[in-house]
């Protein structure tokens, strides 16, 4: 099975691509082929998007050390930066997936080894099952230095892992805040008071910018079972105005960093007369989630899944690839309403239910696209789930999809 972190069936650096707004970048060249391959990364003209990148070496191994993982994994990372033209300087997010938490210190060591100077924001996701080893990281990279910034509240203990936040010349990337005391780390037992300091973490950040919260054009939640989705639900909610809240991926976690239970991540627009909230008009406003949000010509999507909208929505298969038709479905009505198209998706993170059905996702997802996909990321996040239907017939979620979709011209 080929996996999307792979280098061994990376693709040539395309001076023009099939995509009609953006190219693929690749840092090292294959036979030209018709079939259809997962891009590296995707330069998108101000920013350049990764694919998940894991341990995988050129010759097809990989280190048995977590700490070499994360070195290969950040040198994967670097070739694809590199052949856009960049640096890792040009870094401003990286998100990193661990299936083992316990290794949460050495990452960081690792990190603070290459970033001894202003490391990009940070998000960081405990999950159940990767393609391969036991690390995988995928980022942002902004072509215009200008304006790049590290963000920390003054409250805040400094971190040379990760910078708290970091500021470009048109957006704010918010590293994962925990539901924590921030000077102590200590995790208090109510799961509202949980939420609640996660929230006030991100404020902190993004206020420590000068923004404010309705900047928000993208927040991922992520939750694990000891926070009922009803308590985070309700907490978040407040912190938005109804109906025009950032677009959101809510994912379950299998653990999350010193043992926290809640944690945010996300992107701000510096500029609010950039930021402008698309609903298919099947989707009646939510508190909690706008369907996708325009930062400038780039497109934040909320996660999909394959649950059918309407007055009798749900989920109505058992089959991956069935939900996916849905899924593509439901993201192309947010594409639709922004006046877009599959093409100019530039970045997709897939969530499965199991890893070992990726082939059945790809099968329908890679229907459409052209030639190559757009930098896209799987994992998954938690452990599989019974697939048994409930007394009205619906079935659980085994997939979904968050999208990042671009309308500016390619960089020539």
């Amino acid at each position: 099975m080929r996996f999307v972190l792979s280098f061994v069936a990376l693709l040539p650096f395309f001076a023009a691509s099939a995509r009609a707004q953006s190219q693929a970048v690749s840092p090292q060249p294959a036979p030209a082929s018709t079939e259809v391959f997962n891009s590296p990364g995707i330069d998108a003209g101000d920013y350049v998007y990764l694919s998940g990148q894991g341990p995988r070496r050129l010759d097809g191994s990989t280190p048995e050390k977590f700490s070499d993982q994360v070195r290969q994994s950040r040198e994967n990372a670097k070739k694809v930066i590199q052949a856009a033209r960049l640096t890792m300087d040009h870094l401003v997010y990286l998100q990193v997936y661990l299936p083992d938490m316990d290794h949460y210190a050495e990452l960081n060591a690792v990190f603070a080894e290459y970033f001894p100077k202003d490391p990009p924001a940070r998000g960081i996701l405990g999950v159940a099952r990767l393609p391969e080893g036991s690390v995988q990281i995928t980022g942002v990279a902004v072509r215009d230095l200008k304006g790049k910034r590290p963000i920390a509240p003054p409250n805040f203990k400094a971190n040379k892992a990760y910078s708290y936040g970091m500021l470009t010349h048109d957006r704010l990337f918010v590293s994962t805040v925990l539901g924590s005391d921030p000077s102590t780390q200590t995790v208090p037992q109510e799961p509202a008071k949980q939420v609640d300091l996660a929230l006030d973490g991100m404020t902190a950040v993004v206020e420590a910018a000068g923004l404010k919260m309705s900047n928000m054009v993208f927040v991922n939640p992520y939750v694990t079972r000891e926070v009922p989705m009803r308590v985070m639900n309700e907490h978040y909610a407040r912190r938005f105005e109804f109906g025009n809240t950032p677009a959101r991926a809510t994912i379950e976690a299998s653990s999350l960093p010193e043992g926290a239970h809640i944690a945010y991540t996300g992107v701000a627009v510096r500029e609010l007369g950039q930021r402008r909230a698309v609903r298919p008009k099947n989707m009646p406003p939510s508190p909690t989630a706008s369907p996708c949000v325009f930062a400038g010509d780039t497109l934040f999507c909320s996660a999909k899944s394959g649950f059918i909208p309407g007055p009798n929505g749900g989920i109505y298969t058992a089959s991956t690839a069935d939900q996916t038709r849905q899924t593509m479905r439901n993201l192309l009505d947010n594409l639709e309403e922004a006046d877009m198209t599959f093409d100019q998706v530039v970045s997709a993170t897939v969530y499965l239910d199991d890893l070992s059905e990726l082939p059945a996702f790809e099968k329908v997802y890679r229907k459409y696209f052209g030639v190559m996909t757009p930098a896209q990321t799987v994992v998954q996040q938690i452990a599989s789930v019974d697939r048994k239907s409930d007394e009205e017939g619906h079935y659980p979620t085994l997939e979904q999809a968050s999208l990042i979709a671009v309308r500016s011209k390619s960089r020539h």
